[in-house]
Parts: structure tokens; C-alpha cells; sequence
């Protein structure tokens, strides 16, 4: 028997809160659907998932975490629908000028008909949009 029912919300500290919130709000179409302003934090959705972005306390000297070196989230991963939602989402996020490609549409194992694609968004969490696995 499982213990747990999948994930309920994943919180994301980040460097420029309204930044991270234009992204996901203005260039995914995520709704702001609250936050704490003395965190100060925004939640936003896509209606599957939850994310809370917290800012850092002192963005100035936070450090920006190494996937390589430091435990932790390594990437956050989206799903989409179908290769054509992945291409959509390719042509808008690739072309944010605070964006930076790690990875470009690919298949996500050599043979495999899973795509994806890797980014660093503004404030350099590394994020990753994939199709259904198949």
C-alpha cells in the first residue's frame, strides 16, 4: 500500500519573485493563485500542478545551486501534452530573453519516443518540459 497520493505542491526559492512569476504567469500561462506577501511568496498553477516561489532572503548573496555539487532538486520537470505541445512550448520559452537552453528538443534516450528539453529560467532553476513517457 502507498503511502502517498503524488506531489501536493513543490516550493522554488528564487532571486527576483516578480520575475519568476512573468515567467510562469505571462510565458506559461500559469494562474497566480495566491501567496504570502510578508514571505514574501506567489503561487501559481496550471491547474495540475502547484508551485510556491518564495523569494530568497538575501538575493544578493544567495547562491545558485549546483545540480553537480549540491543535494537537492536537480531539475523540475512539466509535462505536455504531445510533441506538437512540446515544439509550442519550445518556440516560447527558448525565446525568453532570461532564459538559457542546457538542452534542446530531443528525444530523452536515445531510440525513445519521449522528447524533452532542458532550461535554466530567470533566477537559474533548471527546468524541463517532457512528452508522455512512451
Amino acid at each position: 500500500m502507498k503511502l502517498t497520493r503524488g506531489v501536493h505542491h513543490i516550493g522554488l526559492t528564487v532571486p527576483d519573485l516578480d520575475a519568476a512569476k512573468t515567467f510562469f504567469c505571462d510565458t506559461l500561462g500559469f494562474d497566480q493563485v495566491g501567496g504570502v506577501p510578508d514571505y514574501p511568496s506567489v503561487f501559481v498553477s496550471d491547474g495540475a500542478i502547484l508551485l510556491t516561489l518564495w523569494r530568497a532572503a538575501d538575493p544578493i548573496t544567495a547562491r545558485a545551486f549546483d545540480r553537480r555539487a549540491n543535494i537537492g532538486l536537480h531539475h523540475l520537470s512539466l509535462a505536455v501534452a504531445d510533441d506538437a505541445a512540446l515544439d509550442a512550448v519550445w518556440e516560447t520559452v527558448h525565446a525568453h530573453p532570461q532564459v538559457t537552453v542546457d538542452v534542446a528538443p530531443e528525444p530523452m534516450r536515445p531510440g525513445s519516443a519521449t522528447r524533452h528539453f532542458l532550461v535554466f529560467i530567470p533566477g537559474g532553476i533548471r527546468l524541463e518540459f517532457a512528452t508522455p513517457f512512451a
